[in-house]
């Protein structure tokens, strides 16, 4: 598959991961398969679109932070850890197989797209805890997850959100800030491990790059206006698209 090829599967696919990243995380289970449909090697493909994401996810990221959705304290300890987490996950990925990872991926990825598609979000919580325990929820949060993003990535932001909400109570659009500044943190330490490894396809990671921030950009405007239930209706149909290219891939 020639470049110009490349670039027409994978840049419309990260603009909408971007996109749908920013309301409610998960655009990974989008971008990922659009690199994996390229033909591209395993490891180039979670540099490439780790090197896109973080700059994509930085351009969200900006966005709560001016809307005044983050809890700051909680947010640092935990893009901390995360950076930790992240590092150590995307160091163990450069070890592995290509092969092996890419058909862990294939397995994988359906069932995060599950997990990401049925889970329920409570834009109501009432926040459980509060001093050491919220500081420790957070440090963990960060840390597993990060371990997570560094290592295979797609839903991470989900995840994050989830742990904010679940565990400490946090209403969904301060989970979704916090959220945003410890992804952004898991993202730059795996990038970070992946552009020293010389993995990085620059040549088709500053294109996705910029339609990954504009995809990003829109979306974040979206959420702080609408929260992230309409956005659910159109992830069944790209999600049903991405089961079909994995389980073809598995069988």
């Amino acid at each position: 598959m020639n470049l110009a090829t490349q670039l027409l599967i994978i840049c419309p696919a990260v603009f909408f991961a971007g996109f749908v990243d920013a309301i409610a995380g998960g655009g990974g289970l989008i971008s990922l398969p659009a690199y994996i449909i390229t033909g591209l090697p395993m490891h180039n493909i979670l540099a490439t679109s780790k090197v896109m994401s973080t700059v994509g996810t930085g351009t969200s990221t900006i966005k709560y932070i001016k809307s005044g959705k983050v809890h700051w304290k909680t947010a640092i300890t935990s893009a901390v850890f995360s950076f930790i987490g992240s590092w150590a996950g995307s160091q163990f990925a450069l070890m592995i197989d290509q092969t092996f990872l890419k058909r862990c991926f294939t397995i994988i990825l359906p069932f995060i797209s599950i997990f990401v598609l049925f889970n329920k979000k409570y834009d109501h919580s009432v926040q459980k805890l509060y001093g050491a325990k919220m500081y420790i929820a957070s440090s963990l949060i960060g840390f597993i997850i990060g371990i997570y993003d560094g290592l295979i990535g797609p839903g991470a932001g989900t995840f994050m959100i989830l742990g904010f909400t679940i565990i400490i109570g946090f209403d969904y659009m301060t989970a979704g800030g916090n959220a945003k500044i410890v992804n952004l943190s898991s993202n730059l330490a795996a990038a970070v491990n992946f552009i020293i490894s010389g993995k990085v396809l620059w040549i088709i990671a500053i294109p996705a790059a910029i339609f990954n921030i504009l995809g990003n950009y829109l979306g974040s405007i979206y959420a702080i206006k609408n929260g992230n239930k309409a956005i659910k209706k159109i992830l069944i149909f790209v999600l049903i698209g991405i089961f079909i290219k994995l389980i073809s891939d598995v069988i």
